[in-house]
């Protein structure tokens, strides 16, 4: 049941997406009614163009996030060291408490303006979700199932891959979950770095006092936070 109600909420959140996307002209003339908005800036990207751009730029640096967390934390349970763990989970913190516009800021001077710095905040901030989680899952596994591995013969690197790592699966994906939704809304700061995505509208909309743009853009942040929020849960 449980299911067959996150496949048809998912479905929805789909929907809603593509057609806020393909016939928003047709939602603009309601959305009109109810604001005082003369929508006199002519948009040089599409919502599709927007769209692709946010999109990319999410799963660019989410890949990226989870390729080092995952390492990091594969090195910190192979190692079996406390001290280890406890460096990479404090650097990893470091790198979250930073803010994104403050990461961005100071990649500008050595990378320049685009996407690039963007991908680079948001890869540094959603690493410490999927390392702690990676770490925490493999850590809650009982000492039965790691005993029995060792009785089979099994290396550490064959325990990992074949125990370990599928076992902590549910906890690894809350940390891919919880790194992609902060970086789909982390995504649109990027407009003030001349990066795409969604930001681009919402930013010209605060600009121009456009109700009615930051609307426009700010619906599909949200679909897509919540349509990966229910995709990557692990139940």
């Amino acid at each position: 049941m449980n299911r067959i109600l996150k496949n048809r909420v998912t479905l929805i959140y789909t929907l809603l997406f593509l057609v806020w996307i393909f016939q928003f002209d047709w939602i603009k003339e309601t959305l009109l009614f109810f604001l005082d908005s003369k929508n006199t800036i002519v948009q040089r990207s599409s919502l599709f163009e927007l769209a692709y751009q946010h999109s990319y730029i999410v799963l660019l640096s989410t890949t990226l996030s989870i390729l080092i967390g995952l390492s990091l934390a594969i090195w910190v349970r192979l190692s079996r060291s406390e001290e280890l763990k406890q460096i990479v989970l404090q650097f990893s913190t470091i790198g979250e408490t930073l803010p994104t516009a403050a990461i961005i800021a100071l990649s500008v001077p050595m990378i320049g303006y685009g996407n690039v710095p963007l991908v680079l905040a948001l890869c540094i901030y959603g690493i410490l979700p999927i390392v702690r989680n990676t770490i925490v899952g493999l850590n809650t596994i009982p000492s039965e199932v790691q005993e029995a591995a060792q009785g089979l013969g099994l290396t550490r690197l064959e325990q990992l891959i074949r125990i370990d790592l599928p076992l902590a699966l549910p906890a690894i994906l809350t940390g891919i979950r919880i790194a992609t939704v902060i970086n789909v809304s982390a995504a649109t700061i990027g407009a003030t770095v001349g990066a795409g995505g969604f930001g681009v509208m919402i930013i010209a909309g605060i600009r121009t006092y456009d109700t009615l743009m930051i609307i426009q853009a700010s619906v599909p942040v949200i679909v897509m936070a919540l349509w990966f929020d229910r995709v990557l849960r692990a139940n």
